[in-house]
């Protein structure tokens, strides 16, 4: 019986790294690339060690290359976009949790219903509600639609929903105001999944493509995944070690984000599900 059920989990272990090994293996892909000189990317395509490794390819990007300002132009929306996400999601979170009023259930269920909407069926209406705004060609136009985030305000309802029902009515019997009880009470309780959240906001804004390429035409209002395509598109696609220069020092600030904070965004996770 113990042997036949060490072949089972053999059979998956191999399949789970197989499955690794796959998603992995375009990243070892782009850093081992960015280290070879041409003529190691054409003769060694699929050799994943640099041999003997160079730097040239990171010393020509960052002369040639105007990186600082577009991991700026990336930053300052990302981080734009967090802080917002997190503020309405924790604020219309509270709502659904600890105030009652018509409708409630019916509301936030709409709210779910978008998670089904296709981004793609948006893009028309908020495109020409930019360019009514006046805001094509700006940030503020690639922040604006992005303000609150339907997930986000999931996660933050099934986080508080597990927070003590008598812990809050206690800080009501105390005198605390509502907004007292969400800075006070409930915020330091759910710091975690709040981190977690305003991780992935953060991933998902500094990845975001397709939206900034219709936002933003100015070379120097770009974010660092059009820039990146800018600069593979002057470059021909020959210089496949710069290009994967570039993407390696795109890639590298939210990679390094999530490989700290993995903890909280997997509890996160495993959390939203414990009440429904």
């Amino acid at each position: 019986m113990k042997t036949e059920r060490w072949k089972d989990e053999w059979v998956w272990h191999v399949l789970l790294l197989i499955a690794i090994f796959v998603m992995l293996w375009p990243i070892v892909f782009m850093i081992s690339t960015s280290f070879k000189d041409l003529d190691q990317v054409f003769e060694s395509t699929l050799n994943p060690l640099p041999f003997p490794p160079t730097f040239s390819n990171y010393t020509n990007v960052l002369r040639e290359f105007p990186l600082f300002t577009y991991i700026w132009n990336t930053f300052f929306i990302a981080a734009c976009v967090t802080i917002s996400k997190v503020i309405t999601s924790v604020m219309a979170a509270f709502s659904f949790v600890y105030y009652d009023f018509k409708y409630k259930e019916t509301i936030f269920n709409a709210m779910l219903l978008t998670f089904f909407i296709p981004v793609t069926v948006l893009i028309m209406p908020n495109y020409l509600f930019m360019s009514k705004l006046g805001l094509l060609d700006t940030p503020y136009g690639v922040m604006l639609p992005a303000f609150a985030d339907g997930m986000g305000i999931y996660l933050m309802r099934q986080t508080m929903r597990g927070i003590p029902k008598a812990l809050l009515e206690t800080s009501v019997l105390d005198g605390a105001k509502p907004h007292h009880i969400l800075t006070k009470v409930v915020i330091p309780l759910i710091k975690p999944a709040i981190f977690a959240n305003a991780i992935l906001f953060f991933i998902n804004s500094w990845n975001e493509y397709f939206w900034p390429l219709l936002i933003l035409q100015s070379n120097e209002n770009l974010t660092l995944p059009l820039a990146l395509q800018l600069f593979i598109s002057a470059e021909g696609g020959s210089e496949w070690g710069v290009a994967m220069a570039v993407a390696t020092l795109t890639s590298l600030p939210p990679l390094v984000l999530y490989i700290f904070c993995q903890k909280f965004i997997i509890n996160t996770f495993m959390n939203s599900g414990v009440k429904g």
